[in-house]
């Protein structure tokens, strides 16, 4: 018995390092946005969610610290420096604001839409439990171990996701457009979808926007008019979609169930006497 034991445990944690692996990174591109959009939009007022999201954006990092290097060799400033050139003509066009002129807000928020797709890109990497269940002969490694890991990796990833738009639609209220969240929560959802696709089947990262548009821009318009990735796309569009707002739902009347504890606490302390 106590050799099962032991061999169960020593078979559950191969499949959490193998998994810590390609989770980790996945996790460093899903967090990232959500941190963006704390700069970008909103920081939040939970110091746990600010601080949180930091430390586990520099765990996920950490693994991972010579990919990122790899992959920023890569990078072409040239087309970076005119996609973002489009984006501050298309501000001015638009907004008429001279606050939203900064190249530096712009360029962030390209960044922040080039990567917002990593995080529901997480539900897909459900087809690596596929493989696992099949690899592992043991129920139990796999419901106390390997399946509460790939929960706690979707959770955490399509999380982000969530805050990043809540934040977003903060931002929109407070500039007095908040009639267009929803669209726009809409437009990201079709964009992560596509996203999504372009990532799981396709195989494209998000800095291939600036490091291979070229392939990227003939690849979605060789597929755009195919029945089998549009009919990908839309149901991926309607997962996203119906999980995001069963989950805004939930985050939201968290968020200000804390905001009511917060705000009760403050008045608690101020009413007490000062020794």
């Amino acid at each position: 018995m106590k050799a099962e034991i032991i061999n169960a445990i020593n078979t559950a944690w191969q499949f959490l390092e193998g998994n810590s692996r390609f989770m980790s990174w996945n996790l460093f591109l899903a967090l990232f946005p959500l941190a963006m959009s704390f700069w970008l939009f909103s920081k939040p007022r939970s110091i746990f969610i600010r601080w949180g999201v930091l430390l586990l954006l520099g765990a996920t990092l950490l693994p991972n610290i010579n990919r990122v290097v790899a992959y920023g060799n890569k990078l072409n400033i040239e087309v970076a420096i005119a996609i973002t050139l489009v984006l501050i003509i298309l501000g001015i066009c638009l907004l008429r604001r001279p606050q939203y002129f900064s190249l530096l807000w712009w360029f962030g928020l390209l960044i922040f839409i080039a990567f917002l797709p990593n995080a529901p890109y997480v539900l897909t990497d459900i087809i690596h439990l596929y493989q696992d269940i099949r690899q592992s002969n043991s129920v139990w490694v796999l419901t106390l171990a390997v399946v509460p890991q790939y929960l706690l990796f979707m959770f955490i990833g399509f999380e982000a996701y969530v805050l990043s738009l809540i934040n977003l639609g903060y931002y929109l209220h407070r500039q007095g457009w908040s009639n267009f969240i929803l669209g726009i929560e809409l437009i990201i959802h079709c964009l992560s979808a596509i996203g999504i696709y372009l990532g799981r089947f396709k195989r494209f990262n998000s800095w291939d926007v600036v490091t291979n548009p070229d392939a990227l821009v003939k690849s979605v318009y060789n597929d755009m008019f195919d029945l089998g990735p549009i009919l990908v796309i839309f149901i991926t569009f309607i997962v996203i979609f119906g999980l995001y707002w069963l989950m805004k739902l939930v985050t939201l009347a968290l968020l200000q169930q804390y905001q009511i504890n917060q705000e009760e606490s403050e008045k608690i302390y101020r009413a007490s006497p000062k020794f």
